[in-house]
């Protein structure tokens, strides 16, 4: 135990190592899994320890210089799921365990800060003339392990009041309760099941009990009860004794969702996300690792919560590309998932109305997932009816607004029968694209079939092969001058809508309204309930929300997701119109949309105005095949960034040349090497930014050689940060 073997989190060899002595003041507290700081090349660094041995040369070895974990999150199941990122992300041992482990930060809060308890009913003694304490205790009483800001808040009264309240005693510190066992909760009130329903959670629950495939694609259209199948699978693996994991794309979005499952299962949900504290992260994870917790609700870096007896991980909205992880290591939270729950014996559940192209095409006859279908919404509502309108049609007939004459007149039919909308910015990207506002043609890369972006210099220029030309001053394929660069915000949306209805009640959510703490909440809980008659919105509004007084959707324009950059943009718009689309009519009154578009019969957008996925699938697989993308290949990204252009693009060049050579790609049939070119971003911060892209049918060859590229330069490019993505959305 004298010498301890450790993992840093630093950019060294992929899986190197290196061994610290453990001073006699940390024997005993410095244990395997352990958090530790470590002196590494004239720094301190954070490390893992990872066992205990005797190193091959004593000299010279450091001391670690203290522990940062009393009780480590890892465990066994982590350790192995980091070693197998290192081998699928080409990551370093020491960043697949941070990224595991999360921030040390928080312990000594979440020690301090326990939540609170009140006192029993029979004390509450001279409350009478102080409801917003009464109140409070109120709150306190049914849902107890709330922390003093948090009680507040949830309470709608002042920290002041909690604070009258814990100087009279009648509410204390405490732990949080044990979890109510989930046979004790009221199953009564569980809604009743449809029969598609019912055939996928007797699927689930013997899927559950033997574990073969690991994997299930739950495709349920909007509004078809996805959640309650998710609730009732979740019941299953309690009543076996394990855990489950369920996780959303992000979930301050989506504060509905945290309430069915709180309710569903009280105190035994441990909710983890971005908008926690450090503190109250902790305080989580120290549940869930305990067992007093045993349902984990969280985003994307919830599929590493430290639950001891994993059964079931669900992955809702599947298809969402912020399951992506964008820093290193670069992972995809659905193959974390899968991974995961293979070395726990346990069971992935994949949902989505839309889903994502590769599962879809997985969960087809002889694939390695099982496919599940709700094809129906509950209680019969009907889907709503979608319209097209062809934004080329209103400008040759004079309207030049951002809204075409039939939304404007829908919107006011809603606002005269007071009834609400959503308004809708299909908005994505970084850029502008050029489109002719006569015949709707793009300006397209000749090479790779990807729109052209638009540059400040007048440039457009394709971010996959590095095509450049001029932008046009008239249109290459009709001739007319009235070729445009396109693109409109949330901003400009909310000016005209006051403009055509002066007065009128809207609540804008984006970037810049949803910043603060608790914001999406707040805005959807003042749509729901308050006087706002129109939420507009981007992606944000797309998806999770059930609002039965919405019975319009609007999409302003569903071209901006549509010719972005990006071989996946047909795939986007069909997911996100037909998202957005499945927010109205979820109530007694049928939903009607309205899609605006250049580009009316493209067949993402009309198969998206059927509800028609199959057909969409069917389309867009086609297309993928011909041009060699994936499910039918596998991409590596290469980001080469730095101060200086040429050093950045020398650095490109010269594993340009490895890649192709050298135990490269010319050992391999069919593998492309794209590049290098200027990144979708080509500066960001003072930095130049050059990619390169490795395209193969076999994803071990291209990580292979790939592999065999970072170990030649090791710190050869000292100028020069690399960063590598498998498999890029």
């Amino acid at each position: 135990m004298a010498y301890a073997e450790v993992a840093v989190s630093l950019p060294v060899g992929l899986e190197q190592t290196f061994h610290y002595r453990v001073p006699e003041s940390l024997t005993g507290e410095a244990v395997q899994y352990s958090r530790v700081e470590v002196p590494f090349s004239g720094r301190t660094v954070q490390g893992f320890i990872l066992g205990f041995s005797t190193p091959p040369q004593l000299k010279h070895l450091k001391e670690i210089k203290r522990v940062l974990e009393k009780e480590p999150f890892l465990n066994h199941h982590l350790y192995e799921l980091a070693q197998w990122m290192v081998q699928r992300y080409l990551c370093s041992l020491g960043d697949a365990l941070q990224c595991i482990a999360g921030s040390p930060v928080g312990q000594q809060k979440a020690e301090r800060s326990r939540g609170l308890v009140a006192a029993e009913e029979g004390s509450w003694v001279g409350l009478a003339r102080a409801p917003k304490q009464k109140q409070a205790l109120e709150v306190a009483l049914a849902r107890p392990g709330l922390r003093k800001s948090q009680l507040a808040k949830t309470a709608g009264v002042s920290v002041a009041v909690i604070e009258a309240l814990l100087a009279k005693g009648l509410l204390r510190e405490g732990q949080r309760p044990e979890p109510v066992a989930w046979e004790r909760l009221d199953r009564e009130s569980w809604p009743e099941l449809t029969a598609e329903q019912s055939l996928a959670v007797h699927e689930l629950t013997e899927a559950l009990q033997n574990p073969v495939p690991l994997a299930w694609l739950l495709h349920g259209v909007t509004g078809s009860g996805k959640t309650e199948v998710y609730l009732r699978a979740i019941a299953e693996t309690l009543s076996m004794g394990r855990q489950a994991i369920v996780l959303v794309p992000e979930i301050s979005l989506t504060p509905q969702m945290v309430e069915r499952f709180q309710s569903r299962f009280g105190s035994a949900v441990a909710v983890l996300h971005s908008a926690l504290s450090q503190g109250e992260k902790y305080a989580e994870k120290a549940r869930i690792r305990n067992g007093q917790a045993t349902v984990v609700l969280g985003a994307r870096s919830a599929v590493f919560a430290p639950v001891a007896n994993l059964g079931l991980i669900i992955i809702d909205e599947e298809h969402e590309s912020s399951y992506k992880q964008e820093e290193t290591p670069k992972y995809h939270t659905r193959e974390v998932a899968l991974q995961r729950v293979a070395l726990a014996k346990g069971v992935v559940l994949l949902g989505s109305a839309t889903p994502a192209l590769e599962s879809y095409c997985r969960a087809r006859p002889g694939g390695p997932y099982r496919l599940l279908t709700l094809s129906r919404r509950v209680d019969r509502k009907t889907l709503p009816q979608v319209q097209i309108i062809d934004l080329k049609k209103e400008m040759a007939e004079g309207n030049f607004s951002i809204f075409s004459r039939p939304l404007v007149r829908a919107l006011a039919r809603r606002l005269e029968r007071n009834e609400k909308s959503i308004l809708f910015l299909n908005r994505r990207g970084f850029a502008t694209f050029v489109v002719c506002r006569h015949c709707g043609q793009v300006m397209r890369c000749p090479h790779c079939e990807i729109s052209l972006t638009l540059h400040s210099n007048g440039r457009l220029r394709c971010h996959y092969c590095g095509f450049g030309v001029r932008s046009p001053g008239v249109c290459p394929a009709c001739g007319s001058k009235t070729i445009r660069s396109f693109g409109v915000g949330t901003q400009r949306v909310e000016e005209e809508l006051q403009k055509l209805f002066p007065g009128c009640e809207s609540i804008r959510m984006d970037a810049d309204t949803t910043s603060r703490k608790g914001s999406h909440k707040k805005l959807l809980d003042q749509f729901r309930q308050g006087g706002a008659k129109v939420l507009i919105g981007t992606q944000m509004i797309a998806k999770g929300l059930d609002i039965p007084q919405v019975t319009l959707v609007g999409v302003v324009s569903a071209d901006l997701s549509l010719h972005m950059p990006d071989f996946r943009s047909a795939e986007r718009t069909f997911q996100l119109l037909t998202q957005v689309a499945g927010r109205a009519g979820r109530g007694e009154i049928a939903g009607e949309v309205m899609i605006q578009t250049y580009d009316p019969e493209h067949y993402s957008i009309t198969t998206a105005q059927n509800h028609d996925f199959l057909t969409f699938y069917a389309k867009e697989m086609t297309v993928r095949q011909a041009l060699r993308y994936p499910p039918y290949s596998h991409l590596i990204r290469i980001l080469f960034t730095g101060l200086n252009e040429a050093d950045v693009i020398g650095a490109g060049q010269w594993w340009r040349d490895r890649l192709v050579n050298e135990n490269g790609a010319a050992n391999y049939q069919g593998i492309e090497i794209l590049g290098p070119a200027p990144a979708g971003i080509p500066k960001i911060k003072d930095r130049y930014r050059w990619q390169l892209m490795i395209k193969g049918s076999v994803s071990k060859e291209i990580r292979q050689i790939t592999r065999s590229v970072l170990e030649q330069a090791g710190i050869r490019f000292k100028q020069v940060s690399v960063s590598i993505d498998v498999d890029p959305v």
